[in-house]
């Protein structure tokens, strides 16, 4: 088991940006608030054409050739997610098949059951992230138009540019609050779904080799009581360093998490926030675990002090596994046992001890 502290993070997040030079009108909408697909968020009063040099169209044309380039690959993105959740259909057909003639476990069913879930969730982030390049390309292409005819959005109050959210949600955050004059691709609002929620959690790549994809988390959020389950999705390829709190540098990889317990146990878990995780990389039914605070070295083997008719008893044991809080023990101890955690150096064997 490998324990360490996580964050959540909102799937997908739609930055809403200046598509052209111009000035700002004030944001009204604040964090927190519920959005619809289409509706208005930011109004932008632009520059006079004239007034836009070969510098400002440039950038327009390359904001263009960006968009573009990345509407391409959301749609990659989208066909991929759309073949892997055909196959885990097809893989949850032949296990049900499977299980109805009792070839496989209940668990294997349930297995490919949550499979399916996860890859839906996976098209739908693809999909909402299609969304926002397809408006980011339309928006891209009237913005380069208007600053060359100076075709601009008509209202009541004259020519303005409208910006509108592509995509259903809620304010995350609002960048640019107040009325100012922006530039191209200033950002001005975060805009995403807080019921698609995910969890990123760095370790070390020494404890990376031993996850894979599929392994079950629990997961534990401030002061909540229950603790939440989720499952690995990925983790990445590439580490980073990192300095720990004692100084030493350390290589670490992100591994991401997908959330499978029911929507309204961790609604009150928002973007940004530190949990706790237990990722759990071996699991057997009958293993006998010691906390790692009462295991020590001595002679070259791992020993504890077991708690006997309140006297502490010196015992050799043998451990298969470690993590963070936990070790898996061979022999040494049985099921049931007390054992003395973190033991001073004045503890010898047949002190008598107090349980507290």
């Amino acid at each position: 088991m490998i324990e360490e502290d996580g964050k959540t993070r909102i799937r997908e997040r739609y930055v809403a940006s200046a598509p052209l030079m111009g000035k700002l009108q004030r944001i009204t909408l604040k964090a927190g608030d519920r959005i619809q697909q289409d509706q208005l968020v930011a109004t932008i009063l632009p520059t006079a054409p004239a007034l836009l040099d070969l510098r400002s169209v440039a950038e327009l044309i390359s904001r263009v050739s960006a968009a573009v380039a990345q509407q391409a690959g959301a749609a990659v993105t989208v066909a991929r997610a759309q073949a892997a959740l055909e196959k885990t259909r097809a893989d949850l057909n032949r296990a049900q098949k499977l299980a109805a003639s009792r070839f496989i476990s209940t668990a294997q069913l349930e297995q490919s059951e949550l499979e399916v879930k996860l890859s839906t969730k996976e098209l739908e982030a693809a999909q909402y992230a299609a969304r926002a390049a397809q408006h980011d390309v339309a928006t891209a292409r009237a913005a380069l138009l208007q600053s060359k005819n100076g075709v601009g959005a008509s209202t009541a109050t004259g020519k303005t540019w409208q910006i509108i959210s592509p995509v259903a949600g809620k304010v995350l955050k609002v960048i640019q609050e107040s009325e100012s004059v922006v530039t191209v691709g200033t950002p001005l609002l975060e805009i995403g779904n807080p019921e698609d929620m995910e969890i990123v959690v760095d370790v070390l790549t020494s404890d990376a080799t031993l996850i894979k994809p599929g392994d079950a988390v629990q997961i534990r959020g401030g002061d909540q009581a229950a603790r939440l389950l989720g499952q690995v999705r990925r983790v990445e390829p590439s580490a980073f360093t990192k300095v720990s709190a004692l100084g030493v540098e350390e290589q670490r990889v992100n591994v991401i998490i997908d959330l499978i317990s029911p929507a309204q146990q961790w609604q009150i878990l928002g973007d940004g926030y530190r949990v706790e995780t237990r990722i759990i990389v071996f699991n057997t039914g009958d293993a006998v675990t010691v906390p790692v605070s009462a295991l020590f070295r001595k002679d070259g083997q791992w020993m504890v002090f077991v708690i006997t008719e309140g006297r502490a008893r010196l015992r050799k044991v043998n451990i298969s596994r470690q993590g963070a809080g936990e070790a898996m023990v061979i022999s040494g101890l049985q099921s049931g046992e007390r054992v003395v955690v973190y033991p001073g150096d004045r503890l010898a064997d047949g002190s008598r001890v107090t349980v507290r």
